[in-house]
């Protein structure tokens, strides 16, 4: 934990000198770190809107610690980013590909929002995340309850039976997957390629869908 805490003041410490340095009619990085850090200061659009001095105020570099380690380890969405930052440091093949396809986007300007468009032409960095998901299911089962007696698996099931899909078996299977338990994203990348009915439920399937 200590480690991690001091990777963090570094970091902050870092970006904050980069904001310090940068002229106030420059525009800045967009990105949450950035966002958070100039939160209720002269850089913040709304730091003249709000009167009390209280709210105003900035936020230490713990409290931004904080905000940080909770966008790391909260939630299923942390999740996965936590596992795409540990593929792409074993694999830094995929994470040139995917710089590479971020850089020819955006044109090495960090300063720019991201539009709708940019999402549908970062074809990559979705098959990264796509494949991530696939391979580490944050959701790992779905839980179904039987409103009548039914057939599953070749064995007959009567009503309010508990069932759970196992996601994590059906994304490692060998009859849905090419070589199911290699991380692959270019998968992902072969023209007309679409998984399986019901092989890849990263958001759950049927009238419940995530």
């Amino acid at each position: 934990m200590k480690f991690i805490n001091q990777r963090m003041d570094a970091i902050i410490k870092r970006r904050r000198e980069e904001i310090e340095n940068t002229p106030l009619d420059k525009p800045l990085p967009n990105d949450m770190l950035t966002s958070i850090i100039t939160a209720n200061t002269p850089r913040d659009i709304n730091y003249n809107k709000i009167d009390d001095k209280e709210v105003i105020r900035p936020m230490t570099d713990p409290e931004l610690r904080g905000i940080i380690f909770d966008g790391i380890i909260a939630g299923t969405d942390a999740n996965t980013i936590s596992f795409i930052i540990y593929y792409l440091a074993h694999y830094p093949d995929v994470k040139k590909k995917m710089l590479n396809e971020i850089d020819r986007i955006f044109q090495d300007d960090k300063t720019r929002p991201i539009t709708e468009n940019d999402i549908h032409n970062l074809k990559y960095c979705e098959a990264i995340i796509k494949e991530v998901s696939r391979i580490f299911s944050i959701v790992n089962s779905l839980p179904r309850c039987l409103e009548t007696p039914n057939e599953i698996g070749g064995y007959q099931w009567p009503a309010e039976t508990m069932i759970r899909i196992n996601i994590d078996a059906i994304h490692h299977n060998d009859e849905y997957w090419e070589e199911p338990n290699k991380f692959n994203p270019d998968r992902w990348m072969v023209e007309g390629f679409e998984p399986k009915k019901n092989s890849f439920i990263m958001f759950g399937g049927g009238l419940r869908v995530c």
